[in-house]
């Protein structure tokens, strides 16, 4: 990957990094609390991803400098997704063992991303329809 490619997607490894956080840090004194509610870490999961699937499309149009529509941008943009949710996934049954991997975390990273995608598409079409 050349350096002007890893600045473009600078944002979305920053929120890589971030997600990684925050999904394998011990909350084992979190499930007390009045602010988690049942749900809540499944919610989270989709809005990681929902906004890693948005970073990921910004870094593709500025590193391309077009709005292009491709499927083979999206097929990449959700493998990405499926990686990086599963790896989350491997690391929390592996080595973060006081954190359960569960598949409706992954389906809900995986709920997030097609948010995010259908988010673009929408946007791509009544944005270059109008025109």
């Amino acid at each position: 990957m050349s350096y002007k490619a890893l600045k473009s997607y600078r944002w979305a490894f920053v929120w890589v990094v971030f997600i990684l956080v925050l999904c394998n840090i011990n909350l084992s004194g979190a499930g007390s609390s009045d602010f988690f509610f049942t749900g809540f870490d499944k919610l989270m999961h989709l809005g990681f991803f929902f906004v890693l699937t948005i970073l990921l499309f910004y870094g593709k149009i500025k590193y391309q400098h077009n709005y292009s529509f491709r499927s083979l941008t999206i097929f990449k943009i959700i493998l990405i997704s499926v990686i990086i949710g599963g790896g989350i996934e491997l690391l929390q049954w592996k080595v973060f063992t006081y954190r359960s991997a569960e598949w409706w975390d992954f389906a809900c990273d995986m709920i997030g991303t097609f948010m995010g995608v259908f988010s673009y598409v929408l946007l791509h079409k009544s944005n270059f329809n109008n025109k």
